[in-house]
């Protein structure tokens, strides 16, 4: 059993910065991929970034690509988000999320099987 505990949501304007954290308890986390997800008022959760248990594989999706970095400290157990130049459009909640390491379907929310509560992020312009 995994728990997820998001922090590090707030308001920020455009162009400003936030950095996210998820802290993790739970046995197995140091072999699980860690993902973050975003979901906007009246739109479909989407992904955002995740890093495979080794830190080996890391995707981004394209909105975000060049603008926020995913990183994890096994030793800590947490999982970071930073994101800069940030825009209104990345106002949602986020969500970090853990899954048992796989090779494949790294993006696809229905393969994460733990999920935290949410944190929000509000960008204003």
């Amino acid at each position: 059993q995994v728990q997820l505990v998001e922090s590090g949501g707030g308001l920020v304007q455009a162009g400003g910065s936030l950095r996210l954290s998820c802290a993790a308890s739970g046995r197995t986390f140091s072999t699980y991929d860690m993902g973050w997800f975003r979901q906007a008022p009246g739109k479909e959760r989407e992904f955002v970034a995740v890093q495979s248990w080794s830190g080996v594989v890391t995707y981004y999706a394209d909105s975000v690509k060049g603008r926020f970095t995913i990183s994890r400290d096994n030793a800590k157990n947490t999982v970071a988000l930073q994101m800069n130049s940030l825009k209104p459009e990345d106002t949602a909640v986020y969500y970090c999320a853990a899954r048992k390491t796989y090779y494949t379907d790294y993006a696809l929310a229905a393969r994460y099987d733990y999920w935290g509560q949410g944190t929000q992020v509000t960008v204003s312009s």
